[in-house]
Protein backbone atom coordinates (compact mmCIF):
# COMPACT_ATOMS: atom_id res chain seq x y z
CA UNK A 1 0.00 0.00 0.00
CA UNK A 2 2.95 2.53 0.97
CA UNK A 3 4.67 1.28 -2.52
CA UNK A 4 8.12 0.88 -1.00
CA UNK A 5 8.54 -2.39 -2.32
CA UNK A 6 9.30 -3.76 -5.68
CA UNK A 7 6.57 -5.86 -5.16
CA UNK A 8 3.29 -4.55 -6.28
CA UNK A 9 0.12 -5.71 -5.07
CA UNK A 10 -1.77 -3.47 -7.69
CA UNK A 11 -2.34 -6.25 -9.89
CA UNK A 12 -3.52 -8.74 -7.69
CA UNK A 13 -5.80 -6.43 -5.59
CA UNK A 14 -7.87 -3.77 -7.05
CA UNK A 15 -7.88 -0.92 -4.29
CA UNK A 16 -11.48 0.69 -6.12
CA UNK A 17 -13.10 -2.01 -4.57
CA UNK A 18 -12.62 -0.83 -1.11
CA UNK A 19 -14.86 2.52 -0.35
CA UNK A 20 -12.58 3.74 2.16
CA UNK A 21 -10.04 3.99 -0.38
CA UNK A 22 -12.54 5.73 -2.72
CA UNK A 23 -13.09 8.14 -0.06
CA UNK A 24 -9.70 9.06 0.71
CA UNK A 25 -8.91 9.45 -2.78
CA UNK A 26 -12.06 11.96 -3.31
CA UNK A 27 -10.69 13.67 -0.07
CA UNK A 28 -7.53 13.94 -1.71
CA UNK A 29 -8.85 15.83 -4.63
CA UNK A 30 -10.23 18.89 -2.91
CA UNK A 31 -7.54 20.82 -1.32
CA UNK A 32 -7.43 23.90 0.92
CA UNK A 33 -9.15 27.07 -1.01
CA UNK A 34 -6.87 29.31 -2.42
CA UNK A 35 -9.08 32.45 -1.20
CA UNK A 36 -9.22 31.03 2.14
CA UNK A 37 -5.39 30.65 2.40
CA UNK A 38 -5.06 34.55 1.26
CA UNK A 39 -7.23 35.60 3.85
CA UNK A 40 -5.86 33.30 6.57
CA UNK A 41 -2.25 35.23 5.26
CA UNK A 42 -4.02 38.65 4.81
CA UNK A 43 -5.53 38.37 8.69
CA UNK A 44 -2.03 37.72 9.95
CA UNK A 45 -0.41 40.29 8.38
CA UNK A 46 -2.92 42.78 9.45
CA UNK A 47 -2.61 41.25 13.24
CA UNK A 48 1.07 42.29 12.77
CA UNK A 49 -0.07 45.85 12.89
CA UNK A 50 -2.13 45.88 16.00
CA UNK A 51 -1.65 47.38 19.09
CA UNK A 52 0.33 46.03 21.38
CA UNK A 53 1.19 46.77 24.96
CA UNK A 54 4.37 46.45 26.18
CA UNK A 55 4.91 44.80 30.22
CA UNK A 56 7.38 43.71 32.30
CA UNK A 57 5.60 39.90 33.61
CA UNK A 58 6.55 38.75 37.47
CA UNK A 59 5.78 36.99 40.28
CA UNK A 60 5.69 37.40 43.75
CA UNK A 61 3.72 36.74 47.07
CA UNK A 62 1.11 38.65 49.50
CA UNK A 63 2.90 40.88 52.44
CA UNK A 64 2.50 43.38 54.43
CA UNK A 65 3.73 47.04 53.88
CA UNK A 66 4.65 47.59 57.15
CA UNK A 67 7.02 45.44 59.22
CA UNK A 68 5.28 45.50 62.81
CA UNK A 69 2.23 44.20 60.63
CA UNK A 70 3.84 41.11 59.05
CA UNK A 71 3.97 37.42 60.56
CA UNK A 72 6.61 37.71 63.73
CA UNK A 73 7.87 35.15 65.93
CA UNK A 74 8.25 35.53 69.62
CA UNK A 75 11.64 34.48 70.78
CA UNK A 76 12.04 34.12 74.89
CA UNK A 77 14.37 36.83 76.34
CA UNK A 78 15.86 34.53 78.92
CA UNK A 79 16.56 30.75 79.16
CA UNK A 80 14.30 28.20 81.01
CA UNK A 81 11.91 25.35 80.74
CA UNK A 82 8.28 25.34 79.63
CA UNK A 83 5.88 25.29 82.43
CA UNK A 84 2.19 25.82 81.16
CA UNK A 85 0.67 26.60 78.20
CA UNK A 86 -2.10 29.45 77.87
CA UNK A 87 -2.99 29.39 73.93
CA UNK A 88 -3.60 27.00 71.28
CA UNK A 89 -2.85 27.16 67.61
CA UNK A 90 -5.52 29.43 65.75
CA UNK A 91 -6.09 31.37 69.14
CA UNK A 92 -7.02 35.27 69.19
CA UNK A 93 -4.98 37.06 71.74
CA UNK A 94 -4.42 40.88 72.82
CA UNK A 95 -1.82 43.30 73.10
CA UNK A 96 -0.21 41.66 76.78
CA UNK A 97 -2.51 38.69 77.03
CA UNK A 98 0.03 35.68 78.60
CA UNK A 99 0.75 33.00 76.03
CA UNK A 100 3.56 30.28 78.19
CA UNK A 101 4.60 30.37 81.35
CA UNK A 102 8.26 28.87 81.64
CA UNK A 103 10.69 29.05 84.58
CA UNK A 104 13.96 28.87 85.62
CA UNK A 105 16.82 26.98 84.94
CA UNK A 106 19.74 28.61 85.88
CA UNK A 107 21.17 28.09 89.04
CA UNK A 108 22.11 31.32 90.25
CA UNK A 109 18.60 32.18 90.03
CA UNK A 110 17.16 29.37 91.80
CA UNK A 111 16.62 31.11 95.24
CA UNK A 112 12.93 31.91 95.61
CA UNK A 113 14.00 34.80 98.29
CA UNK A 114 16.59 36.32 95.82
CA UNK A 115 14.42 39.95 95.42
CA UNK A 116 14.58 40.46 99.22
CA UNK A 117 18.04 39.30 99.91
CA UNK A 118 19.40 41.03 97.84
CA UNK A 119 17.13 44.03 98.63
CA UNK A 120 18.40 43.93 102.52
CA UNK A 121 22.22 44.26 100.73
CA UNK A 122 20.89 46.89 98.78
CA UNK A 123 19.69 48.24 102.02
CA UNK A 124 23.02 47.75 104.46
CA UNK A 125 24.70 49.25 101.44
CA UNK A 126 23.00 52.60 101.45
CA UNK A 127 23.55 52.64 105.46
CA UNK A 128 27.16 52.28 105.05
CA UNK A 129 27.11 55.12 102.62
CA UNK A 130 25.08 57.37 105.32
CA UNK A 131 27.97 56.22 108.00
CA UNK A 132 30.54 56.99 105.23
CA UNK A 133 28.99 60.68 105.29
CA UNK A 134 28.93 61.22 109.11
CA UNK A 135 32.34 59.67 108.95
CA UNK A 136 33.66 62.19 106.24
CA UNK A 137 32.06 65.38 108.29
CA UNK A 138 33.90 64.63 111.49
CA UNK A 139 36.82 64.02 109.37
CA UNK A 140 36.63 67.36 107.94
CA UNK A 141 35.26 69.29 111.50
CA UNK A 142 38.27 67.92 112.78
CA UNK A 143 40.41 68.86 109.86
CA UNK A 144 39.20 72.58 110.62
CA UNK A 145 39.87 72.11 114.25
CA UNK A 146 43.45 71.26 113.67
CA UNK A 147 43.77 74.19 111.84
CA UNK A 148 42.59 76.32 113.84
CA UNK A 149 44.12 74.63 116.74
CA UNK A 150 47.54 75.02 114.30
CA UNK A 151 47.01 78.81 113.76
CA UNK A 152 46.51 79.86 117.97
CA UNK A 153 49.85 77.75 118.36
CA UNK A 154 51.74 79.38 115.93
CA UNK A 155 50.44 82.73 117.21
CA UNK A 156 50.91 82.19 120.54
CA UNK A 157 54.49 80.94 119.82
CA UNK A 158 55.24 84.21 117.78
CA UNK A 159 54.02 85.82 120.46
CA UNK A 160 56.78 84.35 123.12
CA UNK A 161 59.67 84.82 120.30
CA UNK A 162 58.26 88.68 120.35
CA UNK A 163 58.41 88.88 123.84
CA UNK A 164 62.06 86.99 124.18
CA UNK A 165 63.44 89.67 121.72
CA UNK A 166 62.26 92.15 123.64
CA UNK A 167 63.94 90.54 126.75
CA UNK A 168 67.30 90.13 124.61
CA UNK A 169 66.84 93.87 123.68
CA UNK A 170 66.69 94.77 127.47
CA UNK A 171 69.03 92.29 128.25
CA UNK A 172 71.58 94.07 125.55
CA UNK A 173 70.60 97.49 127.32
CA UNK A 174 71.41 96.12 130.92
CA UNK A 175 74.58 94.47 129.50
CA UNK A 176 75.93 97.87 128.04
CA UNK A 177 74.91 100.01 131.22
CA UNK A 178 76.59 97.22 133.31
CA UNK A 179 79.35 97.28 131.52
CA UNK A 180 80.06 101.07 132.10
CA UNK A 181 79.26 100.55 135.43
CA UNK A 182 82.36 98.27 135.31
CA UNK A 183 84.76 100.60 133.30
CA UNK A 184 83.28 103.32 135.86
CA UNK A 185 84.74 101.43 138.75
CA UNK A 186 87.91 100.60 137.43
CA UNK A 187 88.38 104.50 136.73
CA UNK A 188 88.04 104.88 140.28
CA UNK A 189 89.84 102.06 141.33
CA UNK A 190 92.93 103.56 139.20
CA UNK A 191 92.69 106.83 140.39
CA UNK A 192 92.52 105.61 144.13
CA UNK A 193 95.54 103.58 143.85
CA UNK A 194 97.81 106.20 142.64
CA UNK A 195 96.23 108.54 145.24
CA UNK A 196 96.89 105.80 148.00
CA UNK A 197 100.53 105.30 146.64
CA UNK A 198 100.65 109.59 147.18
CA UNK A 199 98.81 108.87 150.67
CA UNK A 200 96.13 110.62 149.57
CA UNK A 201 93.68 107.69 150.33
CA UNK A 202 93.13 105.10 152.95
CA UNK A 203 93.92 101.50 152.25
CA UNK A 204 90.31 100.97 153.12
CA UNK A 205 89.30 103.39 150.34
CA UNK A 206 91.31 101.53 148.19
CA UNK A 207 89.79 98.16 149.11
CA UNK A 208 86.17 99.27 148.45
CA UNK A 209 87.16 100.79 145.18
CA UNK A 210 88.12 97.10 144.45
CA UNK A 211 85.38 95.57 146.02
CA UNK A 212 83.12 97.82 143.25
CA UNK A 213 85.02 96.43 140.53
CA UNK A 214 84.84 92.77 141.38
CA UNK A 215 81.27 93.73 142.14
CA UNK A 216 80.75 95.71 138.33
CA UNK A 217 82.70 92.36 136.51
CA UNK A 218 80.02 90.21 138.65
CA UNK A 219 77.15 92.32 137.59
CA UNK A 220 78.38 92.23 133.67
CA UNK A 221 78.69 88.39 134.06
CA UNK A 222 75.56 87.55 135.24
CA UNK A 223 73.71 89.97 131.94
CA UNK A 224 75.87 88.50 130.19
CA UNK A 225 75.07 84.92 130.91
CA UNK A 226 71.11 86.40 131.37
CA UNK A 227 71.51 87.46 127.49
CA UNK A 228 73.24 84.45 126.09
CA UNK A 229 70.08 82.57 128.31
CA UNK A 230 67.34 85.06 126.43
CA UNK A 231 68.84 84.22 122.92
CA UNK A 232 68.74 80.35 124.03
CA UNK A 233 65.27 81.05 124.76
CA UNK A 234 65.24 82.59 121.28
CA UNK A 235 66.29 80.22 119.21
CA UNK A 236 64.16 77.30 121.04
CA UNK A 237 60.90 79.08 120.39
CA UNK A 238 61.96 79.49 117.04
CA UNK A 239 62.82 76.05 117.07
CA UNK A 240 59.44 75.03 118.73
CA UNK A 241 57.71 77.05 116.39
CA UNK A 242 59.12 74.79 113.51
CA UNK A 243 58.27 71.94 115.48
CA UNK A 244 54.71 73.04 116.24
CA UNK A 245 54.37 73.45 112.00
CA UNK A 246 55.76 70.03 111.30
CA UNK A 247 53.52 68.55 114.23
CA UNK A 248 50.42 69.69 112.78
CA UNK A 249 51.38 69.34 109.43
CA UNK A 250 51.35 65.50 109.95
CA UNK A 251 48.29 65.86 112.38
CA UNK A 252 46.78 67.41 109.36
CA UNK A 253 47.75 64.88 106.26
CA UNK A 254 46.97 61.96 108.56
CA UNK A 255 43.36 64.11 108.95
CA UNK A 256 43.48 64.49 105.12
CA UNK A 257 44.62 60.88 104.18
CA UNK A 258 41.68 59.34 106.72
CA UNK A 259 39.18 61.61 105.10
CA UNK A 260 39.99 60.88 101.48
CA UNK A 261 40.08 57.20 102.59
CA UNK A 262 36.60 57.90 104.16
CA UNK A 263 35.32 59.49 100.91
CA UNK A 264 37.05 56.16 98.71
CA UNK A 265 35.15 53.69 101.11
CA UNK A 266 32.04 55.70 100.14
CA UNK A 267 32.57 56.39 96.95
CA UNK A 268 33.49 52.12 96.97
CA UNK A 269 29.84 51.70 98.80
CA UNK A 270 28.50 53.90 95.89
CA UNK A 271 29.36 51.16 93.07
CA UNK A 272 28.79 48.29 95.14
CA UNK A 273 25.37 49.93 95.87
CA UNK A 274 24.75 50.71 92.25
CA UNK A 275 25.95 47.23 91.31
CA UNK A 276 23.21 46.03 93.64
CA UNK A 277 20.59 48.21 92.17
CA UNK A 278 21.57 47.00 89.01
CA UNK A 279 21.10 43.33 89.87
CA UNK A 280 18.08 43.77 91.73
CA UNK A 281 16.67 45.29 88.57
CA UNK A 282 18.15 42.73 86.42
CA UNK A 283 16.58 40.35 88.76
CA UNK A 284 13.00 42.11 88.96
CA UNK A 285 12.83 42.33 85.23
CA UNK A 286 14.05 38.76 84.65
CA UNK A 287 11.18 37.49 86.77
CA UNK A 288 9.01 39.59 84.14
CA UNK A 289 10.14 37.49 81.48
CA UNK A 290 8.73 34.37 82.86
CA UNK A 291 5.47 34.95 81.36
CA UNK A 292 5.95 35.70 77.55
CA UNK A 293 3.27 37.67 76.50
CA UNK A 294 1.95 38.70 72.99
CA UNK A 295 3.68 42.12 71.90
CA UNK A 296 0.35 42.71 69.34
CA UNK A 297 -2.93 41.26 68.90
CA UNK A 298 -3.20 39.11 66.48
CA UNK A 299 -3.46 35.16 65.93
CA UNK A 300 -1.31 32.45 66.71
CA UNK A 301 -0.54 30.65 63.85
CA UNK A 302 2.41 27.89 64.86
CA UNK A 303 3.84 27.24 67.89
CA UNK A 304 7.14 26.11 67.49
CA UNK A 305 7.85 25.03 70.91
CA UNK A 306 5.70 22.28 72.29
CA UNK A 307 5.01 20.07 75.22
CA UNK A 308 5.88 20.80 78.93
CA UNK A 309 9.29 20.80 80.60
CA UNK A 310 10.94 21.45 76.95
CA UNK A 311 14.00 23.81 77.66
CA UNK A 312 14.15 27.30 75.76
CA UNK A 313 17.15 28.47 74.90
CA UNK A 314 17.73 32.39 75.47
CA UNK A 315 16.30 34.06 72.01
CA UNK A 316 15.12 30.94 70.86
CA UNK A 317 11.30 31.63 68.81
CA UNK A 318 8.44 30.17 70.72
CA UNK A 319 5.10 30.99 69.23
CA UNK A 320 4.41 32.87 65.56
CA UNK A 321 2.23 35.49 65.42
CA UNK A 322 -0.21 37.21 62.82
CA UNK A 323 -1.49 40.58 63.53
CA UNK A 324 -4.83 40.66 63.04
CA UNK A 325 -4.56 44.58 61.48
CA UNK A 326 -2.64 45.02 58.73
CA UNK A 327 -1.89 46.77 55.14
CA UNK A 328 -1.54 44.51 52.23
CA UNK A 329 1.22 44.57 49.39
CA UNK A 330 2.80 42.90 47.16
CA UNK A 331 6.07 41.92 46.74
CA UNK A 332 7.40 41.09 43.52
CA UNK A 333 10.82 40.40 41.85
CA UNK A 334 11.99 42.15 38.24
CA UNK A 335 15.57 41.28 36.03
CA UNK A 336 18.39 44.62 36.61
CA UNK A 337 17.58 45.23 32.40
CA UNK A 338 14.21 46.21 33.88
CA UNK A 339 14.76 48.55 36.76
CA UNK A 340 15.73 51.69 34.58
CA UNK A 341 12.30 51.50 33.11
CA UNK A 342 10.31 51.49 36.61
CA UNK A 343 9.36 54.21 39.00
CA UNK A 344 7.24 54.76 41.98
CA UNK A 345 3.92 55.20 41.36
CA UNK A 346 4.50 52.73 38.11
CA UNK A 347 0.41 51.01 38.21
CA UNK A 348 0.59 47.04 37.77
CA UNK A 349 -1.74 44.57 37.09
CA UNK A 350 -2.05 41.72 39.24
CA UNK A 351 -3.70 38.33 39.53
CA UNK A 352 -3.63 36.79 42.60
CA UNK A 353 -3.42 33.21 43.13
CA UNK A 354 -7.26 31.65 44.01
CA UNK A 355 -8.89 34.40 42.05
CA UNK A 356 -9.88 33.39 38.44
CA UNK A 357 -9.08 35.73 35.77
CA UNK A 358 -8.47 35.96 32.46
CA UNK A 359 -5.00 37.55 31.40
CA UNK A 360 -4.30 38.89 28.33
CA UNK A 361 -1.20 40.86 28.45
CA UNK A 362 -0.68 42.53 25.36
CA UNK A 363 -4.55 43.89 25.49
CA UNK A 364 -5.00 45.11 29.07
CA UNK A 365 -8.50 46.19 28.35
CA UNK A 366 -9.37 42.68 27.12
CA UNK A 367 -8.32 41.28 30.81
CA UNK A 368 -10.76 40.33 33.37
CA UNK A 369 -10.40 39.57 37.10
CA UNK A 370 -7.03 41.20 37.42
CA UNK A 371 -6.66 43.88 40.17
CA UNK A 372 -4.41 47.21 40.21
CA UNK A 373 -1.79 48.60 42.05
CA UNK A 374 1.05 51.00 42.43
CA UNK A 375 4.91 50.38 43.18
CA UNK A 376 5.98 52.46 46.38
CA UNK A 377 9.48 51.32 47.12
CA UNK A 378 12.22 50.03 44.69
CA UNK A 379 15.60 48.24 46.42
CA UNK A 380 18.47 50.39 45.67
CA UNK A 381 20.57 46.73 46.02
CA UNK A 382 19.96 43.57 44.22
CA UNK A 383 18.76 40.68 46.16
CA UNK A 384 20.37 36.99 46.37
CA UNK A 385 18.50 35.74 44.11
CA UNK A 386 19.91 38.14 40.98
CA UNK A 387 16.86 40.56 41.19
CA UNK A 388 15.47 43.92 41.91
CA UNK A 389 12.23 43.49 44.95
CA UNK A 390 9.32 45.94 44.24
CA UNK A 391 6.73 46.40 46.82
CA UNK A 392 3.26 47.48 45.41
CA UNK A 393 0.39 48.50 47.27
CA UNK A 394 -3.69 48.70 46.43
CA UNK A 395 -4.32 51.84 43.86
CA UNK A 396 -6.82 53.93 45.86
CA UNK A 397 -8.39 54.41 43.09
CA UNK A 398 -9.49 51.25 40.77
CA UNK A 399 -11.54 47.59 42.37
CA UNK A 400 -10.01 46.99 46.02
CA UNK A 401 -8.27 43.85 46.86
CA UNK A 402 -9.95 40.43 47.90
CA UNK A 403 -10.69 40.94 51.49
CA UNK A 404 -10.09 37.26 52.03
CA UNK A 405 -6.60 37.58 51.09
CA UNK A 406 -3.74 36.57 52.97
CA UNK A 407 -0.32 36.95 53.31
CA UNK A 408 1.16 34.77 51.37
CA UNK A 409 -0.37 34.16 48.60
CA UNK A 410 1.11 34.11 45.52
CA UNK A 411 0.26 36.70 42.77
CA UNK A 412 1.38 37.33 39.06
CA UNK A 413 1.72 41.06 38.21
CA UNK A 414 2.57 42.71 34.74
CA UNK A 415 3.62 46.48 34.53
CA UNK A 416 2.24 48.18 31.27
CA UNK A 417 4.78 49.76 29.54
CA UNK A 418 4.59 51.40 26.16
CA UNK A 419 1.94 50.67 23.25
CA UNK A 420 3.99 49.02 19.80
CA UNK A 421 2.92 47.07 17.51
CA UNK A 422 2.74 43.36 17.45
CA UNK A 423 5.57 43.17 14.67
CA UNK A 424 7.65 45.40 16.63
CA UNK A 425 7.00 43.56 20.13
CA UNK A 426 7.51 39.60 18.39
CA UNK A 427 10.78 41.37 16.63
CA UNK A 428 12.11 42.87 20.14
CA UNK A 429 11.79 39.18 21.67
CA UNK A 430 13.53 37.21 18.99
CA UNK A 431 16.34 39.90 19.95
CA UNK A 432 15.86 39.64 23.40
CA UNK A 433 15.64 43.80 24.11
CA UNK A 434 14.17 45.27 27.30
CA UNK A 435 10.94 46.97 26.86
CA UNK A 436 10.59 50.40 25.32
CA UNK A 437 10.67 53.50 28.10
CA UNK A 438 7.10 53.87 29.08
CA UNK A 439 7.60 57.88 28.95
CA UNK A 440 8.64 59.95 25.80
CA UNK A 441 11.31 62.20 25.38
CA UNK A 442 9.39 65.15 26.05
CA UNK A 443 9.00 64.12 29.55
CA UNK A 444 12.64 62.31 30.05
CA UNK A 445 14.11 65.94 29.51
CA UNK A 446 11.54 68.10 31.05
CA UNK A 447 12.13 66.14 34.23
CA UNK A 448 15.80 66.96 34.23
CA UNK A 449 16.63 70.69 35.74
CA UNK A 450 20.31 72.13 35.46
CA UNK A 451 22.41 72.31 38.53
CA UNK A 452 24.00 75.49 37.48
CA UNK A 453 21.99 78.44 35.44
CA UNK A 454 22.19 78.41 31.94
CA UNK A 455 23.67 81.99 32.02
CA UNK A 456 27.28 80.63 33.59
CA UNK A 457 27.28 78.20 31.54
CA UNK A 458 30.44 79.23 29.05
Amino acid sequence: MLNISNNSIQRKVSLNDFESYTHLKRSHRHGLPRWLTIFLVAVLFICLFLPWTQNINSKGYVTTRSPEQRPQSIPSVIGGRVEHWYVREGDFVKQGDTIVFISEIKSEYFDPELLTRTSEQLNAKAQSIETYDRKIGALQNQYTALKESLGLKREQTINKIQQARNKISMDSIDLVAYTTNKDIALNQLSRTRELYEKGLKTLTELQDKEYKVQAATAAVSVQENKLLIGKNELVNLKIELQAIERDYEDKLAKSLSEQQSAISSRLESVAATSKLQNQFSTYSERQKFYYITAPQSGYITRTIKKGIGETVKEGEDIVTIMPDTYELAVEIYTRPQDIPLLEIGERVQLRFDGWPAIVISGWPKASTGVFTGRIVAIDKFISDNGYYRLLVSPDPDQRAWPDPLSVGAGVHAFILLKEVPVWYEVWRLLNGFPPDFYRGDKSITSDIKPKVPLKSIK
